[in-house]
């Protein structure tokens, strides 16, 4: 289903909570959503539709990916750059980001997986899970 946007930034500054098996629907809806906004969109994350729970959603390289709980336990590269975000009314706005990122996430069967993302996909990431810690750019 897909759903409205959050744009409270009080509500997006709070820290999400850890997603488990329960949060399948949310996951689906977080799909949906972003798959109707793709056209400004490359990922979100579940506070940006209205539930705080550590899952995210993005486009790699055009194959749609949901990851549960990520961290990014690695990064390297760091570089200036300029991000705009759906639930953040305004033009973009300047963030450091890494050009390599190592994450640790659970996948759809919750399973748990280390790997190692570059680029646009890297950036997309640290976007999101910024989400889920309650940053905002």
């Amino acid at each position: 289903m897909v759903r409205a946007l959050v744009h409270d930034p009080m509500f997006l500054g709070i820290k999400s909570k850890e997603a488990t098996k329960e949060d399948a629907a949310v996951a689906k809806d977080l799909l949906d959503t972003l798959m109707a906004n793709r056209e400004t969109c490359v990922g979100m994350a579940a506070n940006m539709i209205g539930v705080s729970k550590r899952i995210i959603a993005f486009s790699d390289m055009g194959r749609l990916t949901v990851m549960y709980n990520p961290e990014i336990i690695g990064k390297s590269l760091p570089y200036d750059a300029e991000e705009s975000c759906l639930s953040l009314l305004g033009g973009p706005r300047k963030t450091v980001r890494y050009k390599s990122i190592k994450v640790r996430y659970q996948d759809e069967s919750f399973r748990t997986v280390t790997k190692s993302f570059r680029d646009f996909t890297a950036q997309i990431i640290q976007h999101e899970v910024d989400h889920c810690d309650g940053i905002l750019i």
